[in-house]
């Protein structure tokens, strides 16, 4: 099989299993106990808090351990936006982690409006926000088309208006400073670069109240109470720090294997459309194929050992079409043929032509037989 499904989730680095292996077997305290185990899982615990704050130019103090984004963006979303009656803005092109809170948020009375998007998937960050805005929600880089939103342009021109930001896909493939950008919080999680599932975290900056979503704990100054996982949190530190150290590399080679896989099937499997900008993340390559089904597309190439998909992992199950290219007003045809593909820099330009050489045979077979 050729993985290429790297959006939705990557394999764990060795190292990152290494680091994790002591505290799955050797140091199995508790954080919070007093005694010489649990102080021992305590200083693992907080090291790693303080290499993931270095990674992300934020303070210790503002990393909060959670089991994923899912998790960091409803603590986030819940947490900041108060009560109604008041206005949240988002856009139409938010990970359903985002989407399904913001319409919990609609249901209880908060007015929820959506930025404008343009053809290519990003929002205008030029457009009004309403003063009685309460929250201002966007993901950093779009986890179907690899749109990088302007963010940064947004938290610039609103800075009394709480900001959070997903950044699940792009922690650990793209710089990220938290403080330099300014957002109220960030979310990340540690399987999008080489860490294992269940492990997140929220970036809180100081000052910014936050409301709880479980109580019953001290923890995590009561943001985020619970017994902390710390192997996990461990596993995370380390490959966070990995792929930073590598990231100027894994960049290059990525974009190297996205324009050569891009290229091969323009030559062979002509007509193709890109959905999402040029400039956009090198890691995910959203392509519509006209004259496919996506769906039976998904099952063949599945059936010749290709690993993708039709969008997010979290609505792989739908057989609705895609909200972030319906959102971009893509035509029928390209929105029931897009197909994404994500890429790591591990992955080799044999690895490439190999699945450029399936994905090409498959479509052309659909096609023949329309």
């Amino acid at each position: 099989m050729i993985y290429l499904d790297h959006h939705a989730t990557t394999p764990v680095l060795p190292e990152a299993v290494a680091a994790m292996l002591p505290f799955f077997t050797e140091f199995a305290g508790n954080p919070s106990s007093a005694h010489a185990a649990g102080r021992k899982a305590r200083q693992a615990l907080e090291e790693a808090r303080e290499r993931i704050a270095r990674c992300l130019d934020a303070f210790p103090d503002e990393v909060v351990f959670t089991s994923g984004a899912t998790e960091s963006n409803n603590l986030a979303v819940y947490g900041l936006a108060g009560e109604p009656p008041g206005q949240v803005i988002s856009s139409p092109l938010e990970h359903p982690c985002v989407m399904e809170p913001l319409k919990h948020l609609a249901s209880r009375g908060f007015v929820v409006d959506f930025l404008p998007v343009s053809p290519t998937g990003l929002v205008n960050s030029d457009a009004p926000i309403p003063a009685d805005t309460h929250l201002l929600t966007l993901m950093l880089v779009n986890h179907e088309t690899g749109a990088v939103q302007p963010v940064a342009e947004l938290a610039r021109r609103f800075p009394q208006v709480a900001f959070h930001v997903d950044a699940a896909q792009a922690v650990g493939k793209i710089p990220v400073s938290f403080h330099q950008l300014g957002f109220s919080t960030l979310s990340a999680s540690g399987h999008k670069f080489g860490a294992p599932k269940g492990i997140g975290v929220l970036l809180v900056r100081r000052g910014v109240t936050l409301r709880p979503l479980f109580h019953g704990g001290h923890q995590q100054q009561g943001r985020r109470p619970g017994t902390e996982p710390v192997a996990l949190a461990v596993g995370m530190a380390t490959a966070l720090e990995l792929a930073c150290s590598r990231m100027t590399e894994a960049l290059a080679t990525v974009r190297q294997l996205r324009t050569q896989f891009i290229a091969a099937l323009e030559a062979g499997a002509s007509p193709i459309v890109v959905n999402g900008p040029e400039d956009g993340s090198p890691y995910v390559a959203n392509i519509s194929f006209p004259g496919c089904r996506a769906d039976l597309l998904l099952m063949k190439l599945d059936l010749a050992g290709i690993a993708c998909s039709t969008g997010s992992a979290c609505s792989s199950g739908s057989l609705l079409p895609s909200p972030v290219l319906m959102a971009m007003n893509v035509s029928a045809e390209r929105l029931h043929s897009a197909m994404r593909f994500s890429f790591s820099s591990r992955m080799t330009i044999a690895e490439i032509d190999n699945a450029s050489e399936r994905i090409i045979r498959c479509v052309n077979m659909l096609r023949l037989t329309r």
